[in-house]
């Protein structure tokens, strides 16, 4: 998904009264800022016997009259001094609290505001967008996009918006006083405005395609953390790091000669320029002055504002660049976060909100069933069995033969391409999905622990868990097996995905989490694949108190795991070959014959 300026702009949407409410009163103290010039100049005049302007010099009678005074030279400079006061002294720190603060609560909120928004697409994204993207390459997207975003904000409607207001405020006093140099002085900076946005156009480009590569060196990075074990085991330490290094150096040359180096080169051209234009606006206002055109106080109020407009342009285009560096980083962000929820996107996400809560018998029937990754290369054709209430089943055939997949599709991680799935007779894309999945379980081949305790981990899917049902699990697991060898118990930390346990201890925590959600479906997805032997055995025996009990799905490689399944389903090439129990398969002679056979035997497939 594209996205553009706007998006940027609409990131602060909910905070639009704030924002402008505080853009301008930052605008209004840099115009009120400016009157300090001007009465430093009509100081001036009076100090040099000339006369005020003839404007303030009303309002200096005016001011008096009103006090029954009449004007004098030392009344005018009290007045002007005092007014000089009010401007900086008194200002600063209402400018602080009525401006300042403000931008830093539009940002800070902004931020919390879009974080919980991305967490909300973190979780609500399909699954095949994650079999498509690194985590690493994601997490650094969204951090990077949220962090520009939240400093941008201060600058932009701090400093930058401000500053142009304060020089249009400069433009406007300098054309009452001298209307030819006010022209000179707009055009000098309208050409250098649009040539630094020009050439800012192109460098953002520039900065879009360094971005990628950061993206993907992050996303390796995250994949050598994460696969630390494998490549040592390898030896591939030097080979990782080859590349990632050959990565950051494309990054630095793209880096140095094709961002930093232009932005070297636009602010030589733009501060040379800057510079000569106001050496000509000083020397216009001089002849001027030299040639009784102009008053010394006006002189000085040219002089002194012309200096500090053109002193602000190089602060306003620092910060247009660092927008532009941060641009790429922040439409990505904007992408990410219009990528399609697909179904996923009814996915109750806050604790109290309302999902329906269903009870199934556990009857789950496959039509006609047809799917794939890719439409034109369908991995499933044609699948149609009926697992009754209760029943255990068993799925198998060779590697990549769809075994997995038909789960991913029970669960609702994808849409079919063809036929449909019904629970107890009604069409589970019909459910609401939240409800639907609290009644499923699943024990994956991998499965993925959180850096927390061991009972954090068990209760994950059933917070609610009494101490008896979690000990109760885990006897069926086979956890308690492992517990005393555990430092603090339930209580041990187990570390970032689980590195302080064993791969077969992995497994049975897995099994006993599962157990704990007391779903109506519960699915073993290869699940004793990691164990040995012996804890094969209690699984197969837990398994075995079980059924009867639930609806239960396995999928396994060893078929001695599933002999005492109500009924296998085999598979082979996305299809379903043979159908019936362990004795009917096995006196077919077909392709579960055969496997058996093999395994048995102790020959490879």
């Amino acid at each position: 998904m594209t996205a553009s300026f706007q998006d940027i702009l609409l990131y602060f949407k909910r905070y639009r009264k704030t924002a402008i409410w505080s853009i301008t009163g930052s605008s209004l103290f840099e115009i009120i800022d400016l009157t300090v010039p001007y009465v430093v100049g009509q100081i001036s005049n009076i100090l040099s016997g000339r006369s005020l302007d003839r404007e303030l010099n009303n309002l200096m009678e005016s001011m008096a009259s009103l006090f029954g005074q009449s004007s004098t030279t030392v009344s005018s400079l009290i007045f002007l001094t005092a007014l000089i006061f009010v401007v900086t002294v008194i200002r600063a720190p209402l400018q602080v609290w009525i401006a300042n603060n403000f931008h830093w609560q539009v940002a800070l909120k902004a931020r919390r505001d879009q974080s919980q928004k991305a967490i909300a697409k973190i979780l609500t994204l399909p699954v095949e967008f994650y079999d498509e993207n690194n985590p690493g390459r994601i997490a650094g997207r969204v951090a990077r996009g949220l962090a520009n975003h939240m400093w941008s904000y201060p600058e932009i409607a701090g400093q930058l918006i401000p500053k142009v207001i304060r020089i249009l405020g400069i433009f406007v006093i300098i054309c009452a006083i001298a209307w030819w140099i006010s022209a000179f002085f707009l055009v000098s900076f309208i050409v250098v405005l649009l040539g630094s946005l020009q050439k800012l156009k192109s460098l953002t480009k520039v900065e879009e395609t360094l971005e990628v590569y950061q993206e993907n060196t992050e996303s390796r990075t995250s994949e050598i953390i994460t696969n630390i074990k494998t490549v040592k085991a390898f030896a591939n330490e030097a080979k990782e790091y080859k590349r990632q290094s050959d990565r950051l150096e494309r990054e630095a040359k793209v880096s140095l000669w094709g961002i930093h180096i232009g932005y070297v080169k636009l602010g030589m051209v733009r501060d040379t320029v800057l510079e000569a234009c106001q050496f000509v606006v000083f020397g216009a206002a001089l002849f001027a002055t030299f040639g009784g055109k102009m008053s010394i106080g006006h002189f000085i109020t040219i002089s002194t504002l012309a200096s500090m407009a053109y002193s602000e342009v190089k602060p306003i285009c620092l910060l247009a660049e660092v927008f532009a560096r941060r641009y790429s980083s922040m439409i990505r962000f904007h992408e990410f976060m219009k990528q399609d929820d697909g179904q996923d996107a009814a996915i109750a996400l806050y604790p109290d909100a309302k999902y329906h809560q269903y009870r199934f018998q556990g009857k789950v029937e496959f039509r006609n069933l047809t799917f794939g990754y890719d439409r034109e290369r369908p991995v499933l054709e044609k699948i149609q069995f009926t697992i009754d209430p209760y029943e255990t089943v068993a799925l198998v055939g060779r590697s990549g033969s769809g075994k997995s997949t038909l789960v991913k599709l029970l669960f609702r991680y994808f849409e079919t391409s063809g036929g449909s799935i019904l629970i107890d007779d009604c069409d589970i894309t019909e459910l609401d999905i939240t409800g639907y999945r609290k009644r499923l379980a699943i024990v994956h081949q991998e499965v993925d622990i959180f850096n927390g305790t061991l009972i954090d981990n068990l209760v994950y899917g059933n917070p609610t868990a009494t101490f008896a049902q979690v000990k109760e699990a885990c006897a069926i697991a086979s956890v308690d097996e492992f517990l005393h060898l555990l430092p603090r118990g339930y209580n041990t930390i187990v570390g970032e995905r689980g590195v302080r346990l064993s791969g077969g201890q992995r497994q049975r925590l897995g099994i006993a989490r599962a157990l704990l959600v007391n779903p109506d479906i519960l699915i073993f997805d290869e699940a004793t694949s990691s164990l040995d032997y012996e804890s094969e055995r209690s699984i197969q025996l837990a398994m075995r108190r079980i059924q009867g009990t639930r609806t239960t799905i396995i999928i396994a490689h060893r078929l001695s795991t599933v002999r005492e399944a109500d009924k296998i389903v085999v598979l082979d090439n996305g299809q379903i070959v043979e159908i019936g129990s362990h004795k009917q398969l096995l006196t077919q002679g077909g392709l579960y014959h055969r496997l058996h056979s093999l395994q048995e035997t102790g020959e490879l497939l």
